[in-house]
């Protein structure tokens, strides 16, 4: 996606229903198995640390991300796995095999936003890259830079453990998650065929909920995105002129007017639908009726029936607009698209057993199948449409309870992903999710060899 903003843990927030107690599998005792991820965090913690302020100074965007992927490589290849970088551009694909037994992926993001930083850390960003072929400012303001973190922790736990376990580990650095293509390059660059394909797959999401709180939903988790760029093509002439043109702004005001009605009447009302105009540009001077207009749209569904109807009524508007207005018929792009992430019911509550055992029931919600998913996207689903359907995709917690209660006293919003403020605490955000995935990994691993 182009995520106008993460919200799986802000809509999961509401009404949320405890995880109960759970028994783990006979093999695995969970409690001492957290004790044994905690002692590889305590040693291992202070390294944690330095690479996630390392990484938060220095973000990359979308197939960018050099540094950053080689950071990773290094710390896996020190740590014993088998490495392949550029994989999908600059993706990194981790292999340890420790013995027979299944192959579990664990999947962490690897870029940034294209935006300024604004918190004030003594460690923020003023990095800039070039993105469009302007020059901007870069932020790790989406918690990229925590998983990638919490992603190494897990790695260091389960092969301090490796006694309890076996099979084969799968780590996987996805670039460009920000613009829902990273996933599909590393697919296309045979993420599958060149290596195992997954048993099971994990990742994990901070987002703006209280620390350490890992939430677990089933079904559906967030929505499909797609982003799809118009071009109107009018005639350019003077301002004092208008009827020697054909206006691409009028064109394109209208059409940002009129693509609302597929959502207001076309669309199921009880059916989740979004269409969101993030970019309109034309022109250049106030007196000057430019020859072409440029817009950027953001649709996102939950149902694949709406996602298609999004995707016809843009083009079908366009067009309209466009005959009305006696113009040539406008460029309408797809540029690119996911669909929504999907948790394995049966796997995301039996983590969620495992991890209110490991946690404690306040620390861990289990969301039903039938609770809408959030509204953000996110292109792991790609690696869910490409078989593996044994997944869990986590959310964790990353904000001070206080700073939530501050907020909500003065009746200001709170930041979330993707604003300049958003700002996860590093401990014990990066210990909740090295936890989760850890704890998750162990679930499916700690059981006789097939």
């Amino acid at each position: 996606m182009r995520k106008t903003m993460f919200l799986l843990a802000a809509a999961l927030v509401a009404s949320p229903v405890w995880a109960q107690n759970a028994p783990a599998p006979a093999s695995f005792d969970v409690a001492a198995a957290k004790a044994r991820i905690d002692a590889s965090l305590d040693k291992n913690y202070p390294e944690l640390d330095a690479l996630y302020k390392d990484i938060h100074s220095h973000p990359e965007v979308g197939f960018q991300e050099e540094r950053t992927a080689g950071l990773l490589a290094a710390k896996m290849r020190k740590l014993g796995f088998t490495v392949t970088e550029h994989v999908g551009k600059t993706g990194v694909v981790a292999i340890y095999k420790n013995g027979p037994g299944p192959v579990v992926m664990v999947r962490t993001e690897l870029d940034a936003l294209p935006m300024e930083e604004k918190t004030g850390l003594p460690y923020a960003s003023r990095a800039q890259q070039t993105v469009d072929g302007k020059l901007t400012f870069v932020d790790h303001a989406c918690g990229h830079d925590s998983h990638m973190a919490w992603w190494v922790g897990t790695a260091q736990a389960l092969l301090a453990m490796k006694d309890q376990w076996h099979g084969t580990l799968m780590f996987i650095g996805q670039p460009a998650e920000e613009i829902i293509s990273g996933a599909k390059a590393m697919l296309d660059d045979g993420l599958f065929t060149r290596f195992p394909k997954p048993d099971y797959a994990f990742a994990a999401h901070v987002g703006p909920t209280p620390l350490g709180e890992v939430t677990i939903k089933q079904g559906v988790v967030t929505s499909a995105s797609d982003t799809v760029a118009v071009t109107f093509h009018g005639v350019g002439a003077h301002g004092s002129m208008p009827d020697k043109s054909i206006d691409p702004v009028v064109m394109g005001a209208r059409f940002v007017e009129d693509v609302q009605t597929v959502i207001s009447r076309q669309k199921d009302p009880q059916k989740f639908g979004v269409v969101t105009v993030g970019s309109f540009q034309a022109g250049t001077a106030a007196n000057i009726i430019p020859d072409h207009a440029d817009l950027q749209l953001t649709l996102r569904s939950f149902d694949p029936d709406v996602r298609k109807l999004l995707n016809e009524g843009v083009a079908t508007t366009a067009r309209a607009v466009a005959d009305m207005s006696h113009a040539p018929a406008p460029d309408v792009v797809h540029k690119y698209g996911t669909a929504s992430v999907f948790n394995d019911d049966a796997l995301a509550a039996r983590a969620a057993g495992v991890l209110s055992a490991a946690m404690g029931v306040g620390k861990v919600k289990l969301e039903p199948a039938t609770k809408p998913g959030g509204t953000g996207s996110e292109d792991y689903s790609e690696f869910v449409s490409a078989g593996v359907t044994q997944s869990v995709f986590f959310g964790v917690g990353g904000t001070d309870p206080k700073m939530i209660a501050s907020y909500k006293a003065q009746g200001k919003p709170l930041p979330v992903n993707h604003s300049p403020f958003f700002a996860p605490v590093p401990e014990p955000t990066i210990r909740a999710g090295t936890e989760t995935l850890a704890l998750a990994v162990l679930m499916v691993t700690s059981m006789p060899a097939r």
